[in-house]
């Protein structure tokens, strides 16, 4: 069983290693119990750019989002059970042009923090090289 302590400080210290990080701020935790917990950590990125990260898990099973964000959403990774259509349903991805496609993520938090912030260093170095 994962306690919400070393699931958020296994969590920060891998944003923490991100070359795209420059600050991590834990917003909002919540116990409710050792098997049922939530929190949000709003990380600072390159060029005022934003990651939000929210993870909630009851029971062994995790909902999550994460929001990748300038002064407007630009694109978000969660498994909200509403385009049940898509490949790998719950998981989706909000894309930047609108389109909603299948993710990767699993609902893993360590392994989809990763692929997030390798996603994310894809994108910015794309952007910039344009």
């Amino acid at each position: 069983m994962i306690s919400m302590i070393s699931l958020l400080s296994s969590i920060m210290t891998l944003i923490e290693s991100s070359p795209l990080c420059l600050e991590t701020k834990v917003v909002e935790t919540r116990e409710f119990s050792q098997k049922q917990f939530f929190f949000k950590i709003r990380v600072s990125l390159k060029e005022e750019t934003y990651l939000q990260i929210r993870i909630y898990h009851n029971k062994g099973h995790f909902d999550y989002s994460y929001q990748f964000f300038s002064n407007i959403p630009v694109m978000r990774w969660d498994n909200k059970e509403d385009f049940p259509e898509l490949l790998n349903f719950p998981h989706h991805y909000h894309a930047e042009n609108g389109i909603i496609e299948p993710s990767e993520l699993i609902g893993e938090p360590i392994r989809d923090v990763q692929t997030v912030l390798m996603k994310l260093e894809a994108f910015m170095n794309l952007k910039n090289s344009s």
